[in-house]
């Protein structure tokens, strides 16, 4: 009983640590999952290319699905991502995604990917890598596109379509969800209204930059990079909290934004937009 899935990452639009409203986008950089059922009971697993990484999530996640839907067996479930971990880029929604839906493929098992969704979602909580619940990059991943969601309920707020390209530096240094500053970010609600107005008007890039240098000031991040992006981009941000940056827009563009951002340690990449998200099998 083998199943396999893939969930693809996400920038983001607003960070939900203000207000508990998040906005995100599908990205075509991908978390694949293999899961094999046995009968011990047991489940473990492992990240490709990080043999001491936490496996708790990723673990739950069958635990998870199994309890709704199997019949108590356990499991080997493995990881690999070109989503780096704690880069702001989702790959904990990536991974949880991915692995619910390659346990339900396991399985034999359809079930509505709202259904799926929650499962992961349920699965980062537990596994006590999100403060604000991780609905909008959980979205994205699952559905692809546009997405803006409430963080505290998971009620999908709004969809849109978006055909970009994306540039992303990430710096060397990795910055954890669970440990930013909450206080410092609840003192920009205000301009975080103010992104998720724009991006309730389909103005994305718009909605982006403003989440950039609001929360670059809120969590210590420098705004260079956004500074370097935009006279080129069409939208640019710090991608959830950190560490990873954006930018949006035409590749010819993009590229002038890479030079510049080539000059940062870390490393710089071209990819696209997803318009899909998770796909089993």
């Amino acid at each position: 009983m083998e199943g396999h899935a893939s969930a693809p990452g996400a920038g983001t639009i607003l960070n939900a640590l203000a207000t508990g409203t998040g906005g995100a986008f599908a990205i075509d950089r991908e978390t694949t999952a293999a899961v094999e059922l046995t009968d011990d009971h047991s489940i473990t697993g492992a990240i490709e290319g990080a043999p001491d990484a936490d496996t708790y999530l990723i673990e739950r996640c069958v635990e998870l699905v199994v309890e709704e839907y199997g019949d108590g067996e356990g499991g080997r479930v493995r990881t690999e991502s070109e989503v780096p971990m704690a880069a702001g880029l989702k790959s904990s929604s990536a991974a949880a995604n991915a692995v619910v839906l390659a346990t339900l493929n396991a399985l034999g098992r359809e079930i509505p990917r709202e259904a799926a969704l929650d499962l992961g979602i349920r699965a980062a909580k537990d596994a006590g890598i999100t403060i604000t619940g991780c609905a909008a990059g959980a979205r994205a991943s699952m559905f692809g596109g546009a997405v803006l969601a409430d963080n505290t309920t998971t009620e999908l707020l709004h969809t849109g379509e978006v055909d970009w390209d994306v540039l992303i530096w990430m710096p060397d240094e990795r910055a954890f969800s669970a440990d930013a500053d909450i206080e410092r970010c609840e003192r920009v609600a205000p301009l975080a209204d103010l992104v998720a107005d724009l991006a309730f008007d389909g103005a994305y890039e718009r909605a982006m930059t403003v989440n950039g240098f609001a929360f670059c000031a809120a969590l210590d991040f420098p705004t260079d990079p956004l500074l370097d992006a935009l006279p080129h981009a069409a939208g640019t941000s710090l991608s959830g909290s950190g560490s990873s940056y954006t930018a949006v827009g035409e590749r010819e563009a993009l590229e002038k934004v890479q030079e510049a951002w080539d000059d940062y340690e870390g490393d710089t990449w071209l990819t696209t937009t997803r318009t899909d998200g998770a796909r089993m099998g």
